[in-house]
């Protein structure tokens, strides 16, 4: 059979009506199990497949479950992996879904009126624009933005992350430490930022703006402050970047620079993205466990699609410092 086989082929291999083929497939009541047994060996041999959209419009259930992101990139890649591994022995599917078009504001409301009901029975935020988006179906956020939440949210601890990494910094001997900022609109983002600042202040060093880039997560955007900030006669010797993407876009900025790292700048990123580790110089990070904040967001949205309220809304992961290659003492 060339053509993709339908219900009625089915039912005719079968020896059985359209009706029974709906009935054995869905499970339903009224059909012998000898019956049900052949139904579904025709099915398995001629590969027939239910339509999606055909079921959920008579049940309201889709079996999917669907993760938001702005865009496929190395953090949310991770994400969609603990999402994944989470769902391997659900009865669920996954559907990764990008309706971004360039990260305007908002985006996710759009989305999720295309998909709800149709498509998904319940969502993933990942590094949403808003949270309170007046959903049909259950929303877990992961890293969400600035604003007020009514949903349930599952993040790392980014202060102390950047506590960490930048207390590293300083404890290697570093004083003109430098930061390349990510998305103003999260909050892991703006806590990125403060635990910089608070560790700067707890040494007893002066902020100096000059010092302090808005890269945005954008690789454009970081490459013009690092071009910035890098090309000072008083430049950094180290630099806290707010994600990996941004700190190998710094490593990869000083080397046509000809600033060696790490004998002339430090650079140390956040995430541990794969990326990072396998990099020349492998770079420095702060790991945050983005599989498991994709499998715990899984765990907080199948208990809300079963009619529970969480236990908590607020899940928050620890972070770890991983010291590699891009940092050292400075010169």
């Amino acid at each position: 059979m060339n053509r993709r086989p339908t219900i009625t082929d089915v039912a005719a291999a079968a020896g059985v009506s359209v009706a029974t083929v709906s009935k054995a497939v869905n499970g339903r009541y009224g059909v012998a199990s000898e019956t049900v047994d052949r139904v579904l060996a025709v099915v398995a041999e001629l590969g027939y497949e239910s339509s999606l959209i055909a079921s959920s419009m008579r049940s309201r259930k889709t079996g999917v479950i669907g993760v938001l992101v702005a865009d496929f990139e190395p953090f949310s890649a991770e994400i969609l992996k603990g999402v994944g591994e989470a769902l391997r022995d659900s009865r669920y599917d996954l559907l990764a879904y990008s309706g971004s078009h360039g990260a305007a504001e908002g985006w996710e409301r759009r989305s999720l009126s295309r998909l709800s009901g149709t498509l998904i029975d319940g969502a993933i935020m990942v590094t949403p624009t808003v949270v309170n988006v007046g959903a049909e179906v259950p929303v877990v956020a992961i890293d969400p933005h600035t604003g007020p939440a009514d949903r349930p949210i599952v993040e790392c601890d980014s202060f102390g992350g950047a506590l960490q990494a930048t207390r590293y910094l300083i404890e290697l001997g570093h004083s003109r430490i430098g930061f390349i900022a990510g998305r103003r609109d999260l909050r892991s983002s703006i806590a990125r930022d403060a635990g910089y600042r608070r560790a700067l202040a707890d040494a007893g060093i002066p902020l100096d703006p000059a010092l302090v880039g808005s890269g945005s997560y954008q690789q454009d955007a970081v490459r013009v402050a690092a071009l910035e900030m890098l090309r000072r006669p008083d430049r950094p010797t180290a630099i806290f970047a707010a994600n990996d993407t941004s700190g190998l876009e710094i490593v990869k900025v000083a080397s046509e620079l000809g600033i060696d790292v790490p004998r002339e700048l430090s650079v140390i990123g956040f995430d541990d993205v794969p990326e990072a580790s396998k990099a020349t110089p492998a770079l420095s990070t702060v790991r945050q466990p983005m599989q498991v904040l994709g499998a715990e967001a899984v765990g907080m949205l199948l208990g809300l699609m079963e009619g529970k309220a969480p236990a908590v809304t607020h899940v928050k992961l620890p972070t770890r410092l991983v010291p590699r290659d891009t940092t050292a003492p400075p010169p």
